[in-house]
C-alpha cells in the first residue's frame, strides 16, 4: 500500500493547492458582499474647500480641497471648472529640485480612494487656478470638479491667507 499513496499524492497535491486557494479567495469575496461593501460605487463629498489669496503681482495661486469617499470603489478626479477663473483650473502636485527650488508639475487625475478619500494641501496635490478679478479673505469662488465616474460636484470655496489656519473652516 504504501506505493499507492506515494503515487496519489503527487496529483492531490496538484489539485489540493488551487481548490484551497480558490475557497479562501471565495471566502474573502463572501465576506465582503457580506459586508454591503461590494460593488458599490464611489460616493465622494467635498468636506472642505479653499483657495490662497494671490500675493503681489502673481498671476496664479492655489486651490485646495478635501474630498471624502464612503463609497466601496475608489473614483478619479479628472479636472476641474470655475467661471472665476481666466484659464480652466489645473491639477498640479508640488515638487522640489535637488536644489531645494519648488514647483508645480501638472496631473491628469487624482486618484480619491474608498473610505480615505483625498485630502489636497500646499506639500502635495493642489489645483493651480488664475483669478478673473482680485480675491479677498472671505470671498467664495465657484468650482466643478469631475471625476471618471462619479457626477460633478460644485462647491464654493473660501479665499485664506496663504499660511492661515483652515481647521475652522465651514463645509463648502
Amino acid at each position: 500500500m504504501p506505493g499507492t499513496f506515494t503515487r496519489l499524492r503527487a496529483p492531490l497535491t496538484a489539485v489540493g493547492v488551487p481548490v484551497l486557494a480558490c475557497g479562501l479567495a471565495l471566502a474573502g469575496l463572501g465576506t465582503w458582499a457580506a459586508s454591503g461593501r461590494a460593488g458599490s460605487p464611489a460616493h465622494v463629498t467635498v468636506t472642505k474647500a479653499y483657495v490662497y489669496q494671490p500675493l503681489g503681482t502673481t498671476p496664479e495661486t492655489a486651490a485646495f480641497f478635501t474630498l471624502g469617499n464612503d463609497g466601496g470603489s475608489a473614483d478619479l478626479l479628472t479636472g476641474l471648472t470655475s467661471p472665476d477663473t481666466v484659464t480652466s483650473p489645473a491639477l498640479s502636485r508640488h515638487r522640489m529640485t535637488t536644489s531645494g527650488a519648488a514647483y508645480r508639475q501638472p496631473v491628469n487625475s487624482v486618484p480619491v480612494p474608498a473610505e480615505n478619500g483625498l485630502t489636497m494641501g500646499p506639500h502635495g496635490v493642489d489645483v493651480t487656478v488664475q483669478p478673473k478679478s482680485t480675491w479677498h479673505p472671505g470671498d467664495q469662488v465657484s468650482f466643478t470638479l469631475r471625476f471618471a465616474h462619479g457626477a460633478p460636484l460644485t462647491v464654493r470655496a473660501v479665499v485664506v491667507r496663504p499660511g492661515a489656519d483652515t481647521d475652522g473652516l465651514p463645509r463648502p
